[in-house]
């Protein structure tokens, strides 16, 4: 036997001993669909848009701000900044290089409206993913008005759902030390991910076609909730450690690259999650790592992809 048939029988060992073993296959399955859905395009693709739409959803954060607290300085400051921590290190410089628009009436009116057109990208950018990883096909997906409609809910959803895991997060700071400041943090936290599991669900929910059960949004959605806090704490810890000297003496391109390392992490995490759901609602494993020879989930997983591509008309 050359060293080529040697290779090839390795392969296939280790092919059907994964499985043959749900706790490899089920992950095996995972990156597989993700490798077949190109999931480093789509995260890409996601990451852009979320850039590009971050700037108009804090113009409207900070404008709007301005115009209901604006008796009231402090509590604003105190809103924006909270609004903001979910971007460690970032956070501050994002706060001084946003200001809020004119306050004449028609300005006030365009600039509002521009943002909320230049914010929709992230939300139907996600769209499209979503329904992209659930082969949805093009056909059944939400039309005009609809896809709009749920692009605007999803901005919303999204902007009060890190603000309120990040608000309640927050009580636990300035508790001090003991037994009890550990109980406040733990329950801080756990209500943070309760917060976060919800806000990933409706968010799901709002961005995926309605052919796709709710029921089979909630692992993917906690899965996310819990992958956002770890990132707030291990991927901030990483920014802050990596990317501060950077921001300093780089200034704006320092910035630029910390946000786009942040929302890339971020997009991952929801792939990842996203991925686990529909791998688990369809039954798409055991998959084959070295195919042929091929599995039921493997066709089940490329008769989907097809079908997703379909846009004929349907008859109703």
């Amino acid at each position: 036997m050359n060293l080529g048939d040697r290779i090839r029988d390795l392969t296939r060992r280790i092919d059907a001993f994964q499985q043959r073993h749900p706790w490899l296959a089920f992950p095996a399955a995972v990156w597989r669909k993700l490798s077949d859905d190109q999931a480093g395009n789509l995260t890409g693709l996601l990451t852009f848009y979320a850039f590009v739409s971050l700037f108009p959803l804090l113009l409207l954060l900070v404008t709007v701000l301005g115009i209901a607290l604006r008796h009231d300085p402090a509590l604003q400051d105190w809103v924006l900044r909270s609004a903001l921590a979910d971007f460690p290190v970032l956070g501050d410089q994002l706060r001084g290089n946003v200001h809020a628009l004119g306050r004449g009436a028609t300005g006030l009116v365009i600039g509002l409206v521009g943002s909320l057109l230049g914010a929709r990208g992230l939300a139907n950018a996600a769209q499209n993913v979503l329904n992209r990883l659930w082969a949805v096909p093009y056909n059944r997906r939400p039309g005009f008005p609809w896809s709009w409609l749920r692009s605007y809910a999803f901005i919303a959803v999204v902007g009060i759902g890190m603000a309120a895991t990040t608000l309640v997060a927050d009580l636990s700071f300035g508790i001090g030390s003991g037994p009890l400041s550990i109980a406040v943090r733990v329950a801080a936290l756990s209500g943070a991910v309760v917060i976060g599991t919800l806000a990933y669900w409706l968010a799901l929910r709002l961005a995926i076609a309605g052919e796709v059960a709710g029921r089979d949004l909630w692992t993917g959605a906690v899965i996310g909730a819990v992958g956002w806090q770890f990132l707030q704490g291990i991927g901030g810890y990483y920014i802050t450690h990596q990317l501060r000297h950077a921001s300093t003496l780089y200034g704006t391109f320092g910035l630029v690259l910390g946000l786009i390392a942040w929302l890339y992490l971020q997009a991952r995490v929801t792939l990842y999650a996203v991925e686990v759901d529909v791998v688990r609602s369809h039954k798409l494993w055991p998959r084959s790592l070295f195919p042929p020879p091929t599995t039921e989930g493997d066709r089940k997983a490329w008769d989907s992809a097809m079908a997703a591509q379909d846009r004929a008309p349907t008859s109703d």
